[in-house]
């Protein structure tokens, strides 16, 4: 895939990037991330649905939905995977507005590449871009996706899932 390259200012304000280093093999790291996203993703908190969050899925192929799972059996959607390349790259459209809310006209994308680092450990590179949908709250977005309750932490949890396996 090749990707225009923006302007260094607009590249840093539309797009956030975060690197956590996985101890456990790249394979895990996928099933972890894309199998079992309801073990580390915290549902108590992240959330949009009505009911009680239960799981947090992502349908392993492209077009498949990423979604919330009630415990009364309602799901929310949260976006669509749009590229499904098991063990190396996963790209998720984001359509939740910022205002908590899903809207499937708006998509931000979060790309995660699994990047093997040796047998045993795994680099994964997470890319929240095109943030400038959000208009006039891009920067208060951006700043709640580079936060301990963003990606930040997110990825945190991830990390300590997968290295649990």
């Amino acid at each position: 895939m090749i990707r225009k390259q923006s302007k260094l200012g607009d590249d840093l304000a539309n797009t956030l990037r975060k690197v956590v280093v996985v101890d456990a093999p790249r394979a895990v790291a996928w099933r972890v991330f894309t199998g079992k996203m309801g073990a580390w993703w915290p549902r108590a908190t992240h959330m949009i649905g009505k009911s009680k969050a239960v799981d947090a899925v992502i349908e392993p192929r492209v077009g498949g939905r990423w979604y919330e799972r009630g415990d009364d059996g309602t799901t929310c959607d949260w976006g669509r995977v749009l590229a499904w390349e098991p063990d190396t790259r996963l790209v998720l459209s984001w359509e939740i507005t910022a205002d908590w809310q899903h809207d499937p006209d708006l998509r931000t994308e979060v790309e995660i590449r699994f990047i093997a680092d040796g047998d045993h450990r795994t680099r994964v590179e997470l890319e929240h871009r095109h943030l400038d949908r959000y208009g006039k709250r891009r920067e208060e977005m951006r700043g709640i996706f580079d936060s301990e309750g963003g990606w930040t932490g997110l990825l945190a949890a991830f990390a300590a899932r997968a290295s649990a396996e």
